[in-house]
């Protein structure tokens, strides 16, 4: 099974930036895309962003203009930016790597650990 290790997360002031990295064990490009969920008590977890390994890009409408995520194959790690942070922004986000070309609906694959996000008002 391929392992995800995450790492960035913590506490921020609303209006400040985090930047979370997730690092593979494995060629994260042998995947069909990588993404970033996240999960509060009592919701489901949805999709932040995800990225195809062609680089195509796709995000939750909530954080469009303020999230970017990226991938460094050679490093096999996916990154995470996120600026103007906002308190609605608190969860706990999920590294994703997934095998099949399926909507991000669909929870597939492989997933790290998860890493707290928390934003003070």
């Amino acid at each position: 099974q391929v392992q995800l290790v995450e790492s960035g997360g913590g506490l921020v002031q609303a209006g400040g930036s985090l930047r979370l990295s997730c690092a593979a064990s494995g060629n994260i490009f042998s995947f069909n895309a990588m993404a970033w969920y996240r999960q509060v008590p009592g919701k489901e977890r949805e999709l932040v962003a995800g990225i195809r390994n062609s680089g195509t890009t796709n995000y939750a409408e909530s954080v469009k203009g303020r999230f970017t995520i990226s991938r460094d194959n050679a490093k096999n790690t996916v990154y995470l930016q996120m600026n103007s942070l906002k308190p609605e922004d608190t969860a706990v986000y999920y590294c994703n790597a997934r095998p099949i070309e399926i909507d991000y609906r669909f929870k597939v694959g492989y997933w790290g650990q998860g890493t707290q996000v928390t934003v003070s008002s």
